[in-house]
């Protein structure tokens, strides 16, 4: 699986970061004993401009200033050293904790939040998939029909964008896509070809939610609040007819960008020898006890409005079959090691500082600042108008990580924004959500990322989504522009 180096800017980056060969050729050893202070210039220097920046603003409350600093703080040291996610997501909030922007049970309820339990019945589920032989079998006939590692990733790009209209959460796709990664990454047995594929199928999963109206919560939260204030509400027809196309060339130009800028062409052209999946003749029981208790799972997460049974209760029933005495395929314990209890601890602690910036008031503080200084009010050119809309909502998840309560806190501001400049509020809501679907530069902007940040295998780190996120964003926006004028104000969509 080697491959010659690459010079490329990123691969000069990656051998910077991770190659063993380079930090061996550094320099002297009385140099080296004092290494970590220049290591930690970086970080500190930063450390004090948010602390700075922070104080500044006479109106932001004192919560939310505590609040701001632990966040930035967490994303400095996620960025710029090499500690745990976990450990230094922990730490940040016990700052805030303790600075008093958030209260501590804020932490107790992040842990018994829905996703925890989500995640703990998902990584069940992949443990017995592995177990049984059936992941690497499902493995086998998405990859068998890739001739290369290239291949792999556009055939699971083509999987995923579909998978959106069957499976309304992102969460629930990315909890069936795990047990895949994982046999993949296992076949291929190159790290950078596991952080590539784990960066694609989140970044997929999310920039092709916009396909369907039931991709996300959010949607429907925001068509709800549409029909609030307007009167009008975006049909399910609509919302596919103006999303596909725009879902599938985000998807397709996502994973043309990953591709291209963590692996390089030796990598790409990596031949797979996967074909064991399909030499195993018939199933077995437990493959068939096992891909019977997933399809029941698929089945009741998509009909949680009819049984009310939310989908991270429908999974743990589900681990809790897979480990039953006498009828599961493994016990009760080995499902437990399965478990990724390391990347519990970093969900957990992530969503409490998002949390904490949505109830200390930062997030609204920051939305009401950004339109503000915007100047949207004052335009009256489509494409001006077009640009700041588009800005805000791919920004939101920098400051505001739920995908909910981005919905909750931005859409009426937009839709308020668009009956005072005489907008179209469905072309409004539409592009905005557009926009806020996009959750790619912190792994807490989104649980889809937050599951595949470790994914039971080294994978990626929190830098990396920032790399990716500096191009992705751009190209959002270009593709918003496009989609506007090329295609959606001909199809109804006009603001």
């Amino acid at each position: 699986m080697a491959s010659t180096p690459g010079t490329g800017l990123w691969e000069r980056v990656d051998a910077r970061r991770g190659d063993p060969a380079v930090v061996k050729e550094g320099p002297p050893a009385g140099r080296r004993r004092f290494r970590w202070v220049v290591d930690a210039m970086l970080p500190l220097a930063l450390t004090v401009v948010a602390g700075v920046a922070v104080l500044l603003p006479a109106t932001l409350p004192g919560e939310a200033r505590v609040a701001l600093f632990g966040f930035a703080l967490a994303t400095i040291l996620w960025s710029t050293t090499r500690l745990n996610a976990a450990y230094v997501a922990l730490g940040a909030v016990m700052l805030t904790i303790i600075g008093g922007g958030s209260p501590q049970e804020q932490l107790y309820d992040a842990l018994a939040s829905d996703v925890i339990w989500l995640m703990i019945g998902a990584f069940v589920l992949g443990g017995a998939m592995r177990r049984t032989g059936l992941a690497g079998r499902l493995t086998g006939l998405v990859v068998n029909r890739a001739r290369s590692v290239g291949g792999v990733f556009w055939l699971m790009t083509a999987v995923l964008v579909p998978l959106s209209f069957v499976i309304p959460s992102t969460s629930g796709r990315a909890a069936v896509m795990m047990p895949v990664f994982r046999g993949v990454s296992e076949a291929v047995e190159d790290r950078k070809v596991s952080r590539a594929l784990a960066l694609l199928i989140p970044t997929v999963i999310l920039v092709s939610t916009i396909t369907t109206l039931i991709g996300a919560g959010s949607h429907l939260i925001a068509n709800d609040l549409l029909a609030q204030i307007s009167d009008r509400r975006i049909s399910f027809a609509q919302w596919a007819l103006w999303g596909v196309p725009f879902g599938v060339a985000a998807s397709a130009a996502a994973c043309w960008v990953i591709t291209r800028m963590f692996l390089n062409k030796e990598r790409r052209k990596i031949r797979l020898d996967m074909r064991s999946g399909e030499d195993r003749g018939s199933f077995s029981k437990a493959e068939l006890r096992t891909m019977l208790v997933l399809v029941a799972m698929v089945a009741l997460w998509l009909t949680e409005g009819l049984h009310g049974f939310e989908i991270a209760i429908v999974t743990m029933i589900g681990a809790l079959v897979l480990t039953l005495p006498g009828i599961g395929v493994m016990k009760w314990k080995d499902g437990l090691g399965s478990v990724s209890w390391n990347l519990i601890i970093f969900v957990g602690a992530a969503l409490a500082l998002g949390r904490a910036l949505i109830d200390s008031g930062a997030a609204e503080w920051i939305i009401q600042n950004l339109f503000a200084a915007s100047g949207v009010r004052d335009a009256d050119s489509v494409l001006l108008i077009l640009l700041i809309i588009a800005f805000v909502s791919l920004t939101s998840h920098v400051y505001m990580t739920s995908h909910a309560a981005r919905a909750v806190a931005l859409v009426p501001p937009v839709l308020y924004l668009a009956n005072s400049l005489n907008l179209d509020p469905m072309a409004v809501l539409f592009i905005s959500t557009a926009g806020m679907d996009y959750c790619q530069t912190f792994p807490v902007s989104s649980k889809a990322l937050l599951m595949f940040q470790e994914g039971g295998t080294e994978t990626f780190e929190p830098a990396d989504l920032l790399r990716l996120s500096a191009v992705l964003l751009p190209v959002h926006v270009v593709l918003i522009v496009v989609f506007y004028f090329g295609y959606w104000q001909w199809v109804g969509l006009s603001l």
